[in-house]
């Protein structure tokens, strides 16, 4: 192993931390976005989402760079997990749209009763 990979190991806790903030701040987001008034931001919530959550990771790694926070500075390994984070995140809301979108009553249809 070389000397970068003692400083900044693969599989250390931060991983897993950015992987989850940036998995959950997608997630916030693309709520965020469903609920808007604007139908743009409705129908691409999960765009909205995945670009202001890579925008978060973005500048956590900036800041670590200037030394706002106490680090190493900033990681190229913590960038992938920040961008694991948004992907899979991006997926499961893909994946959680199809699934609402196939059912056969989504709320969108109107029952008829007779009297």
């Amino acid at each position: 192993m070389n000397n970068d990979d003692d400083k900044d190991p693969w599989l250390a806790p931060d991983k897993l931390y950015h992987f989850l903030f940036c998995f959950f701040l997608t997630l916030f987001f693309s709520a965020l976005a469903s609920l808007s008034r604007y139908h743009f931001l409705r129908s691409h919530s999960t765009r909205v989402g995945s670009i202001l959550s890579l925008l978060a990771g973005a500048a956590k790694e900036a800041a670590d760079q200037l030394e706002f926070f106490p680090s190493a500075g900033a990681s190229a390994r913590d960038a992938l997990a920040d961008l694991l984070g948004v992907l899979v995140a991006a997926m499961a809301l893909s994946l959680w749209n199809r699934l609402r979108r196939s059912r056969p009553d989504s709320g969108n249809t109107r029952r008829v009763l007779p009297v």
